[in-house]
This record gives structure tokens, sequence and C-alpha cells, in this order.
């Protein structure tokens, strides 16, 4: 088999409340043990305009679907969206909800992650999570580690705090992977002392 077929790379970001509650170790470890090879990693403060690019507004279906998951939860308990937000366009919320997200990410230190392995976009999310942690399966990291809500997060004005970051499908994940890393970043001449036993 053509080794390529069994690369995909993927970004995981530890958040500002990950990093700040001292679970990066965890975290890492629970990618490594999956056989997941890491190639990148570097701790850094994210200023605003790079956060920007890295949550653009100009996606308008990142967008819609944030603003539609917070007009489910508005719905689901019964409070008025448009009472608080002004409007019930689903992209105007998201777009509001975005600008929490990029406040939150530039309000302390992230450690951005670089992974390559089989299927790594779909794995890491699985392991990852709901983004909604308190409906995260347990065992998942967001399971484990939060139980954040978008209910409180609304009310308070901010994003949830959900841990990480990780790429949503290849395409994003080969967006991300440039915006965060330069070549000079990436380490991966390097072979996993159990790759032989869980791909030959």
């Amino acid at each position: 088999m053509n080794p390529d077929i069994q690369k995909e790379r993927t970004i995981v970001l530890i958040k500002p409340d990950g990093v700040q509650r001292g679970l990066v170790g965890d975290i890492i470890t629970r990618l490594e043990k999956m056989g997941l090879k890491l190639v990148g990693m570097k701790l850094v403060h994210v200023e605003k305009d790079f956060a920007e690019q890295h949550y653009p507004s100009s996606r308008t279906e990142l967008m819609t679907a944030i603003g539609g998951k917070t007009l489910d939860t508005y719905n689901k308990y019964g409070r008025d969206p448009k009472e608080e937000f002004g409007t019930i366009d689903p992209v105007e919320i998201g777009k509001m909800v975005n600008k929490w997200n990029i406040e939150f990410i530039t309000s302390g230190p992230v450690v951005a992650i670089l992974l390559e392995g089989v299927h790594a976009v779909e794995v890491v999310r699985q392991l990852i999570g709901s983004t909604l942690p308190y409906q995260a399966a347990p065992g998942t990291i967001r399971g484990d580690y939060s139980i954040d809500s978008p209910a409180l997060a609304n009310i308070k004005r901010r994003s949830v705090k959900n841990l990480v970051h990780a790429s949503g499908n290849v395409e994003e994940a080969k967006y991300e992977e440039q915006l965060w890393f330069k070549q000079q970043d990436i380490v991966d001449n390097y072979k996993r002392s159990d790759e032989g036993v869980m791909f030959d």
C-alpha cells in the first residue's frame, strides 16, 4: 500500500481553559495513545487578527451552523433569542458567537498541535467528543473534563469552554495546518516505535 494513503493530518488546539487547568499533558497523552503521531506543537498567545483567520466570519455555512446551534439551545430552554441578540437570523447570531470564540482564544495561552495518523481528523473528533461538553460521552476528552453548557455561555455572553478545538474535516485541517504551522515547525521524519505493530 502507498504509505501516503495512511497519512492524514489534523490540528488540535488546547484552548486557554485547558492550558489554565493543567490538562495539556493528559490531552496529549490520550491523543498519542491512540497511535496519532505528534509532528508539530507550540505554546502561543494568539493575536486577534490571527484568531480572525482561524474563525473567519466570512464562512457563511459555519456562521449558520453556529447560529443554528445557539437557536436550538434557546428553544430548548424556552428563552427568546431575539430579546438577547436582537435577531433570530442564524448567520447574525453565529457572527456574535464567533466574536466570543475569538475573544476566548485570545484570552490566554493556547497549545497548537499537528497530528498525523490513519483517519486522523475523524479519530480526533471522536476522541474529543461533542462540542457541547454536557452532551459529550464519558470517555471522550470533553466528556471527562468539562461540563460547560451553551445556555450558561449565552447568558454570560461568552464562548463555551470546551477545552479543545479540532479540525472539522480534511479540507479544514489542511487550511489550519498552513495557518498554524510553517514547514520548519513540522518534524515528521521519524517513526514511532509502535508504527510497525499497528500498521504493517
